[in-house]
């Protein structure tokens, strides 16, 4: 019968050595998996975490195993390629850090030392390699040793389970047809097939001399979201003259689905709007070397803010998590890391890739589509990578029949781009509002996509702007990566995104900050920050309520802005967001008035003097918050970018008159404005910036930036010195408004 032993403890591991070692010695330090080597180097900015080759080894006694026919070395998780030796000799390849691979081991000697060689070094040939998103090396994921008897379930085909299962449902009865997949099978040999319900009983079981069989549940019971996610369990037995020799199963849950393009997401028949996040698997210094409690934690959050679905980008993610997502109801987008760049060397890693998620993954009745790629038209368009997207979406439809394929296109990608019809399904990732454009955009331009392709379902795979807790701004603007400047990015997406009923899907990037450690914006390097929860998992942001609002069917009450305390002005602002019909504000006990808002954000007017204790009351619920009148802006609060020409803190901005602290589309709808503006602009005639030519193109597009963000941001590598945006802002000052 089989045995699974887990062998994550002491191992020994080492960047120094040269070549393949057969000996621990005193370069060795000892760590136990989960493990990566980039936990603190790969979240500190300067991109120079290492990329390399990494050695972990390991004693393997074969008297302290089980007695077994076969044994399989289980590596659920080596970015990003690896190799296994046993004694000094080579046993294995594989590219891919994401997925579940397995080694035979079984002619081992009594006293054996294994070796895993991991390798996350930049190459062409294994995807990814240009990605927003730190690539951690190391075994970050369980290693097991699995023993079997001769004949078993298959192990060796693409790190699945041996095991498919295929529900359809039929009126009130589904019909489960469950494929076995054997390994060195004999004559006489049969296959136990048991369906039990989510309470562990028999609902159907039957034995054939057959790698199929399919049964029937009456009055089935539907998977059925976050609703009702009903789960069944499938069991195969295999049998030798009455003996049982090996078992496997699989959960698997009933359900139909379907993706209207006027109305979004149905499932089992009804409409059921996918409104969730992304998800990015790493932590705040462990990387992506996760534990169980972990998972568990980011999906308590997920829940909690009343998500429907979630983008598990951009790779495969770990077995635990996609159980999690089948027993919580989130309905999930499962993708390959075949993201940014396209490489030739690299189209038959993409296709070792995808067969890997669909055959590990098949079974999961959360997920319902499989994602081709990401960004992919960010660097290129060529037709070797158009011809690879055709390649991969027809091997999903031959694999699996009853999920859908899509795709995440890049903004800048035209609507016309031959691959933005290509899958069964597309969305976007748009950040008008944080990198170009402005708030207002992103609705109309997906209405636009919409009237361009009536028949197909299209939605928003991206959507997000940085901010970090300790930044904070009473007028908050585009990029100044405040948490007021977040929240209120946010609601203007949730007013537009959640409303447009065809939009099949919306994902929030992202759940949590995550590490990028080629990124320095923000005021601290290694991160993104459009996380809507800290990195630590410690902090939702006002971001995160924004979202509750809408979403969740737990009755809150949250007050923003909370860790924002000094401020300058005589009346503030005070934001709360509940999904209570009615909101009362109080201050320092005096009731500010009541409110009422369809779109679940309250806005109060409070005099600013003194100390003021601030309450909100909505229901049976409460929050509370502080604030203290200053004479002057807490700089503390304000970011100091590390790379800029100016801050606009150090700018003349007199009342009444123009200055490099207004926003782009301000200074041209004036018509003096306009002509200082271009005129300054067009000197860099020929130039590019986020890939659009200096010209009226470019200003459309960065029309809500205010100047000193658009210069600093082009002129970082544009040569613009703080001289001439001084003079630039003399001029700007000397036009009315």
């Amino acid at each position: 019968m089989r045995k699974v032993v887990n062998f994550n403890t002491k191992w020994a591991f080492t960047k120094l050595a040269e070549s393949v070692p057969t000996e621990i010695d005193n370069r060795w330090e000892f760590v136990n998996l989960p493990h990566t080597w980039n936990g603190i180097d790969g979240q500190d900015g300067g991109n120079d975490y290492y990329r390399g080759r990494a050695y972990y080894a390991k004693p393997l006694n074969k008297s302290d195993l089980p007695k077994a026919d076969k044994y399989y070395l289980e590596i659920n998780g080596a970015n990003s390629s690896a190799d296994v030796y046993l004694n000094g000799k080579h046993l294995a390849h594989h590219d891919g850090g994401y997925s579940t691979w397995r080694v035979d081991i079984t002619d081992m000697e009594e006293k054996n030392i294994l070796v895993i060689a991991v390798d996350n070094s930049e190459n062409d040939r294994v995807y990814p390699q240009m990605a927003d998103f730190t690539f951690y090396g190391g075994l970050y994921r369980d290693v097991n040793i699995i023993c079997v008897p001769s004949s078993h379930f298959e192990l060796e085909y693409f790190g699945g389970k041996g095991i498919a299962v295929t529900p359809e449902i039929k009126g009130n009865d589904a019909e489960i047809t469950v494929d076995a997949y054997l390994a060195n099978s004999k004559v006489g040999q049969t296959v136990r097939y048991t369906v039990k319900n989510a309470e562990g009983e028999i609902a159907v079981s039957t034995e054939v001399a057959d790698t199929k069989a399919v049964l029937n549940i009456e009055n089935v019971h539907r998977w059925h979201g976050r609703r009702d996610p009903y789960l069944y369990t499938a069991e195969i037995e295999l049998i030798d003259n009455g003996e049982v020799l090996d078992k496997v199963s699989a959960r698997f849950g009933c359900r139909t689905f379907e993706i209207d393009p006027d109305k979004g997401f149905i499932l089992n028949s009804e409409e059921y709007p996918l409104r969730g996040v992304c998800r990015h698997q790493d932590r705040e210094n462990i990387g992506n070397a996760l534990l169980k409690s972990h998972h568990i934690e980011d999906m308590d959050l997920i829940c909690e803010v009343g998500a429907t679905t979630i983008r598990l980008a951009h790779y495969q993610h770990d077995q635990f998590f996609y159980d999690l997502c089948d027993e919580r109801g989130m309905v999930v987008w499962a993708e390959i890391p075949y993201i940014s760049k396209h490489m030739p060397n690299g189209r038959e890693n993409t296709i070792s890739q995808m067969k890997e998620l669909i055959i590990q993954n098949y079974n999961h009745p959360s997920i319902v589509v499989w994602g081709l790629s990401n960004e992919i038209t960010i660097a290129d368009f060529t037709p070797d990578q158009i011809d690879n997207h055709y390649v991969l979406n027809d091997l999903v439809h031959q694999m699996d029949k009853t999920r859908l394929t899509t795709l995440a296109c890049e903004s800048h990608c035209g609507k016309d781009y031959e691959l933005v019809s290509l899958a069964d399904t597309v969305s976007y990732n748009l950040y008008f509002g944080w990198y170009d454009g402005d708030i207002s955009m992103n609705g109309p331009w997906m209405d636009d996509l919409h009237r361009m392709y009536p028949t197909l379902p299209v939605g928003c795979s991206e959507y997000g702007a940085d901010a970090r807790i300790c930044w904070h701004n009473s007028n908050p603007t585009q990029g100044d990566y405040s948490e007021e400047y977040q929240a209120k990015y946010h609601e203007g997406l949730i007013k537009q995104f959640y409303t447009r009923k065809y939009m099949w899907a919306t994902h929030v990037w992202n759940m949590f900050d995550f590490a990028v450690d080629a990124r320095n914006f923000g005021g601290k390097a290694g991160w993104n920050y459009k996380g809507l929860v800290t990195a630590d998992r410690k902090v939702r942001k006002d971001a995160f309520y924004a979202h509750k609002a809408w979403l969740s069917e737990e009755k809150f009450v949250h007050i923003c802005s909370k860790r924002y305390v000094d401020r300058a002005e005589n009346t503030t602002r005070v934001t709360v967001y509940s999904n209570c019909p009615e909101v009362e504000l109080f201050a320092n006990g005096e009731s500010i008035g009541k409110q009422k808002a369809e779109d679940h954000f309250f806005y109060f007017d409070v005099p600013n003097v003194g100390e003021t204790k601030l309450k909100a009351v909505a229901g049976d619920c409460t929050d509370e918050s502080f604030i203290r009148k200053v004479d002057k802006i807490n700089m503390d609060y304000v970011l100091k970018e590390n790379a800029a020409i100016l801050n606009w803190f150090d700018i003349d901005s007199p009342e009444e008159y123009f200055s490099l602290n207004d926003v782009v589309g301000e200074i041209l709808a004036n018509k003096k404005g306009a002509e200082v503006l271009k005129e300054f602009i067009q000197s860099f005639k020929g130039l590019e910036f986020f890939g659009i030519a200096v010209g009226d193109e470019m200003f459309k597009k960065m029309n809500s930036y205010t100047v000193v963000r658009f210069a600093n941001r082009f002129g970082a590598e544009r040569s613009i010195t703080k001289e001439q945006l001084l003079e630039l802002n003399r001029r700007l000052n000397k036009i009315r408004k």
